[in-house]
């Protein structure tokens, strides 16, 4: 019998302490896995809560891809998996991850996407996500993306981006093989819907994503996302 593979789990962070307990209690029900929770920085209870769950606990400067990237230098696992923070993983995850890395041409993978709220606008949403997800192959980073760590640092990793790091490895991967969507999915956390609204935040995402297939840099795109969102 093979051996079977490991799968590292990397889970950038930055004042998580509200969620990352149920996020980090998902990805329990896994074998050989290793938890790896790369510190951004974090002034609540992030860091204990992670280290008490037994998770390997980086720190280094808050910055998406930079933490993600810095998690999977220390990974060893043949098998890498980005986790968001708030986003559960669903029961079985990783013989399902295992199962998708072994199909033909398979180069990455990705979970459907579920909301967790009873809301009908966040249904179409989820709609939206999951059929753009299947038809593009464009999984987004809320999606729980994985793929073989050997392929990842071929790639030269998540390129070091104020945001769209995640759009960008897409784009680069999707080149070289398929990207499988599983009909299983995450569950994540609506609050980044609906702290600004479901409209306005849906909009937005679009507007950053065509700014970048425009041209527009990443740092202006960020600059104005984050400044929309904060003011």
């Amino acid at each position: 019998m093979d051996k079977e593979e490991k799968i590292s789990i990397i889970i950038p962070a930055v004042n998580e302490a509200r969620v990352i307990e149920k996020t980090l209690a998902s990805t329990q029900t896994g074998t050989n896995v290793e938890v790896i929770v790369v510190d951004g920085g974090s002034q609540d209870d992030t860091v204990a809560i992670a280290s008490g769950w037994g998770a390997k606990v980086l720190s280094i400067p808050k910055g998406r891809a930079k933490q993600m990237n810095f998690g999977a230098a220390t990974a060893t696992g043949e098998i890498l998996l980005f986790l968001h923070a708030d986003t559960r993983l669903p029961l079985g995850f990783d013989a399902m991850v295992r199962a998708t890395m072994v199909k033909p041409n398979a180069i990455a993978g990705a979970f459907r996407l579920q909301i967790d709220s009873p809301l009908s606008s966040l249904r179409l949403i989820e709609w939206g996500v999951n059929w753009r997800s299947r038809l593009l192959q464009m999984p987004y980073g809320d999606q729980a993306i994985f793929l073989r760590s050997s392929v990842f640092h071929q790639l030269g990793n998540f390129p070091d981006l104020p945001m769209m790091e995640d759009f960008e490895l897409m784009c680069q991967l999707r080149r070289r093989g398929r990207i499988v969507i599983l009909p299983t999915s995450v569950l994540t956390s609506p609050r980044r819907w609906l702290e600004q609204g479901v409209c306005q935040t849906t909009i937005k995402n679009q507007i950053a994503v065509i700014s970048y297939l425009l041209g527009v840099s990443p740092k202006k795109i960020a600059a104005w996302y984050r400044g929309k969102v904060s003011g």
